[in-house]
């Protein structure tokens, strides 16, 4: 199966701030522990983005991989780091994560990591 994973992207990110209009609070509650969880600390940025591509692929969620590999990606991590960060989600999640790291995962890949050269 293909995936226009642009599409997706923009998606996602459009039906969030559509959300706000109506859902406000929600959102920004929502936005706001996002914020603090990613604050970089003992953590930086970029590891807490391969954590959360990872978590995407373990949890099959089509818009977090999508999401978080795109941030990924614009934190400095690379293909290879990517892959490696999902692997240890195929470690815990077997096939379905697998599935989810050679297809949609790759294809996020191929298709956001121009956007940072």
């Amino acid at each position: 199966m293909a995936y226009n994973v642009r599409e997706m992207l923009n998606s996602f990110v459009g039906g969030l701030e559509n959300l706000s209009a109506t859902n406000g609070e929600q959102v920004g509650a929502f936005m706001g522990l996002l914020g603090a969880a990613y604050e970089p600390k003992h953590l930086d940025l970029k590891t807490k983005e391969l954590m959360s591509v990872a978590i995407g692929c373990y949890n099959r969620c089509e818009y977090c991989i999508v999401y978080h590999c795109y941030k990924a990606l614009e934190t400095g991590a690379t293909r290879e780091e990517i892959l490696e960060a999902a692997m240890v989600s195929v470690a815990f999640g077997g096939g379905p994560s697998m599935a989810y790291t050679v297809t949609l995962l790759k294809e996020c890949i191929d298709e956001f990591e121009k956007d940072f050269k």
